[in-house]
């Protein structure tokens, strides 16, 4: 089991950069496919940017391909995720989310990203 606690989300204006954190407990960090998703006010939440347990692999939406970049320091426990060029569009609640193999099974409370144009 991980338990996993999001920061560093807060209002930016249109074209600023932010990073999320997103700390994890455990010894087993490594084990884990990590991702981030990100719920809107009144949508569904939605995948945002993922990456494979050594950080050799990353995958993202298309909606933030080209200005997030996700990474991750296994050593710190930590997954981030670099947000540039931010957009009225990316305010949302931004979730991490770990995974074993087929779904994200552990989830942390998110963090509030607010984009003011």
């Amino acid at each position: 089991q991980v338990q996993l606690v999001e920061s560093g989300g807060e209002l930016v204006q249109a074209g600023g950069s932010l990073r999320l954190s997103c700390a994890a407990s455990g010894r087993t960090f490594s084990s884990y496919a990590m991702g981030w998703f990100r719920q809107a006010p009144g949508k569904e939440r939605v995948f945002v940017a993922d990456i494979t347990k050594s950080g050799g692999n990353t995958y993202y939406a298309d909606s933030v391909k080209g200005r997030f970049t996700i990474s991750r320091d296994n050593a710190k426990n930590t997954v981030y995720l670099q947000m540039n060029s931010l957009k009225p569009e990316d305010t949302a609640v931004y979730y991490c989310a770990a995974s074993l193999g087929s779904e994200y099974r552990y989830w942390g409370q998110g963090t509030q990203v607010t984009v003011s144009s």
